[in-house]
């Protein structure tokens, strides 16, 4: 066992980890990055990129089978293996990951591919060897996907997001377990390529952690899609034999080729070894404050630090980690703005509270709702149009404190209401604006016009 000094130990290489070891590799600092899996993390090679590469393939065809009614006749037969070709060659084919390794190195960062375990402060074992950093470690570790203990679902050959983004032919039919952002996305995609698709959610709703409104929209659409949505019934058993059969709790069955578990994630501090220095290795994250800082000599960025797994917190935590291990100031997290974007047609952009969260939080709640085809752009775009904008406002400070905005860019018309929420910019002066004639943002002006 030979022991190795360093500045700064990085435990996982996801977009954050890889963030932060190369933004302290290029400031002079000797940087250790371990990663077992793959440099990058589960964004590039199985989550955000590859999804939304399946994505863009399933709504062009869904547009060209919206030309009926709107431009003539036309028709679509959809292939899979020009997706599956494409994230490929992203992916490097083999889901290999030498240039992103090369550019940590190329930071100055010194890589390790193994399995980081803390045995100690400031103390990292990997692959047998020891190495001690002398200004402290950053836990960027992530997560994976959480398969739920259902009876019989172990001893099945399912899908998590790993399986259905390698796959190279689709089966003929599939059950989603999980109604949240991956099992929408991913059930949509599929059924858009002709499989028959069933989506269990054991909540009342889709999307459960946004607005009900936009649960509600997405099952309707879903469902005019040919897709079979089961919702407040969560699997009571799994079997397999030849294909799969998912038995709910109110006795339905449920039965399809294949089945995608997409039902959360989970991280692995126990594994980890955190206990080894004082943390409690039952937790699901590791709480931090505003630095990202757990102890002395421990930071924390990405989907471990708890505060919501996107890439684009990832990378602003890696910011404010980096300023405080470098002495710096930093532009804290302002985490009641944080953005997301579930990107199903119509794409799903939700930023800071929502109703029911601004109400148990004890403000004094306004609220606007505005059809995106009582617009004037919703109703020029006519098919494809479902959504609105919901606005959830302070009465009390006249301000934004959270907005939904779903439609058929929704992601995108989230922008300006990020930025009233995220810069609590009056309710006075985004009335005041000139919003162009006829976009789908020209949809805020509607709705604040409506702010009671």
């Amino acid at each position: 066992m030979a022991e190795h000094q360093t500045d700064v130990i990085v435990i996982g290489l996801g977009p954050a980890g890889e963030s932060v070891g190369g933004q302290l590799g290029e400031a002079g600092l000797d940087v250790v990055g371990i990663e077992a899996s793959l440099v990058g993390g589960e964004c590039p090679y199985w989550g955000c990129v590859p999804s939304k590469m399946m994505i863009r393939a399933a709504n062009a065809l869904a547009e060209v089978r919206r030309v009926d009614g709107l431009a003539g006749t036309a028709s679509a037969a959809p292939d899979w293996a020009p997706v599956a070709r494409r994230i490929r060659e992203q992916a490097t084919d083999t889901w290999d990951d030498t240039v992103a390794v090369d550019r940590f190195v190329g930071k100055g960062g010194t890589f390790v591919r193994g399995r980081g375990v803390i045995t100690g402060p400031n103390t990292v074992e990997v692959n047998g060897d020891t190495y001690v950093a002398s200004k402290g470690i950053v836990v960027a570790t992530g997560t994976l996907a959480a398969v739920p203990p259902i009876p019989g679902l172990a001893e099945t050959p399912y899908w998590t997001n790993h399986g259905i983004i390698e796959t190279e032919v689709l089966p003929t039919s599939l059950i989603v377990l999980g109604g949240g952002a991956i099992g929408a996305e991913l059930g949509q995609v599929m059924a858009r390529f002709g499989v028959r698709v069933s989506i269990i959610e054991g909540a009342e709703r889709l999307l459960p952690r946004n607005e009900p409104e936009a649960g509600d929209t997405l099952a309707e659409v879903f469902r005019s899609e040919g897709i079979d949505v089961h919702l407040g019934q969560f699997a009571s058993s799994v079997s397999y034999d030849d294909g799969f059969t998912v038995t709910l709790a109110d006795g339905t069955i449920v039965e399809a080729e294949q089945l995608l578990v997409a039902t959360g994630r989970k991280t692995f501090l126990k594994e980890l070894g955190v206990a080894s220095i004082g943390i409690d290795d039952t937790a699901m994250f590791l709480d931090s404050d505003e630095n990202m800082q757990v102890q002395d000599g421990l930071w924390t960025v990405g989907d471990i630090a708890g505060e919501g797994m996107f890439t684009h917190l990832g990378t602003r935590q890696a910011d404010v980690a980096v300023a405080h291990i470098l002495g710096r100031k930093a532009e804290p997290l302002n985490l009641d703005a944080l953005s997301a974007v579930t990107f199903t047609d119509p794409e799903v952009g939700a930023v800071g509270k929502t109703e029911a969260e601004a109400r148990d939080a004890g403000v004094a709640v306004k609220t606007a709702f505005k059809l995106v085809g009582h617009t004037a752009r919703g109703w020029l775009h006519q098919a494809g149009n479902e959504g609105f904008i919901k606005l959830v406002a302070d009465a009390d400070r006249n301000v934004l404190v959270g907005a939904t905005s779903v439609g058929p860019h929704g992601g995108e018309v989230l922008g300006l209401l990020s930025l009233a929420v995220h810069a609590e910019i009056s309710i006075d002066t985004l009335r005041s604006m000139i919003y162009a004639y006829p976009t789908f943002h020209k949809g805020i002006e509607d709705a604040l016009k409506e702010l009671a």
